[in-house]
């Protein structure tokens, strides 16, 4: 554990800004460039080497993998090993990226087995936000320490909800950086397979908190997997079995199996983008998040 945690003092969050001058100028002209650039698609989109298939409704729009990779590194100035592994990003039609209070559904995969559900009707989903936020105070000594913010878990924005038909699960958490009025808004949705989790992560501002959760159901039904990656396709005996169930989805449990440097989180904050690395410590289930105190880097 020590071992851990000597490499997490070493994870330092790369945030830039955005594009928008301090006093709230529009973006300039290199965003606007890039955002003339994209290639936006709506239909039905693959995703992977035919593993899920994603119906984009006329309310939004989808970007591909080199074109989320130009909005996370090139427009919102984060390195390039952040964007690896996105299988492309949801943003509303009506939303631009260059947009100061916009927002964009991140997509990847993590291939870490079938997670079983039958403990779905067992989880006390108070008990694990208390460890949550219990774990969060508890690493906040060490993110003081390396110069970062500490973050507080206020609570569930929308508690966990597993849908044992479509093998969907969904949850968002209400969080606060340092003593910042602006509170940040964490949506996530796992849809479970029969080799894997799909994962998408949405976060912005709380004062968005009630659009997004009025659109998140079609974002929801957008993604499926196809066939023979289902949940239903598992075969007993012969694919693999995650080491967690449902409740450690919540927790960080897919970041702590795949690697300690995988589990990609945008973040909106006062119209400035982010992307940070969840850090989860194998055994606590806890994800270290770490935000500068100073943003000498960002100007």
């Amino acid at each position: 554990m020590n071992k851990l945690f000597s490499i997490v003092a070493l994870l330092f969050f790369f945030g830039l800004r955005f594009g928008f001058a301090e006093n709230g100028e529009e973006p300039n002209q290199e965003a606007h460039q890039i955002e003339g650039s994209l290639q936006w698609k709506q239909g039905n989109i693959p995703l992977g080497d035919n593993l899920a298939t994603l119906k984009v409704i006329p309310e939004f729009r989808y970007l591909a993998p080199t074109d989320a990779k130009k909005i996370i590194v090139d427009l919102w100035r984060n390195p390039p090993n952040n964007a690896q592994g996105i299988l492309g990003m949801i943003f509303p039609s009506d939303v631009n990226p260059t947009d100061e209070t916009s927002w964009g559904v991140v997509i990847t995969y993590n291939a870490d087995g079938f997670v079983k559900d039958d403990d779905a009707a067992k989880i006390n989903y108070k008990d694990v936000l208390d460890k949550l936020q219990k774990s969060t105070q508890d690493a906040n000594a060490e993110r003081t320490k390396q110069g970062y913010e500490p973050i507080s878990i206020l609570g569930w924005a929308t508690q966990p909800h597993y849908d044992r038909t479509s093998h969907k699960f969904y949850w968002a958490k209400e969080l606060q950086f340092g003593t910042s009025q602006n509170h940040t808004l964490n949506y996530d949705i796992r849809v479970l397979g029969r080799k894997g989790v799909l994962v998408l992560r949405a976060v912005a501002s709380m004062a968005d908190f009630q659009q997004i959760e009025a659109r998140m159901p079609q974002v929801i039904s957008m993604v499926e997997f196809n066939s023979g990656n289902r949940y239903a396709d598992f075969t007993p005996g012969t694919d693999k079995v995650a080491e967690y169930g449902l409740a450690a989805l919540v927790l960080g449990g897919v970041a702590a199996k795949v690697g300690l440097f995988k589990g990609l989180i945008a973040l909106l904050l006062a119209g400035k983008k982010f992307i940070i690395l969840a850090v989860v410590a194998v055994g606590g289930f806890f994800t270290k998040m770490f935000r500068r105190k100073k943003r000498n880097d960002e100007a």
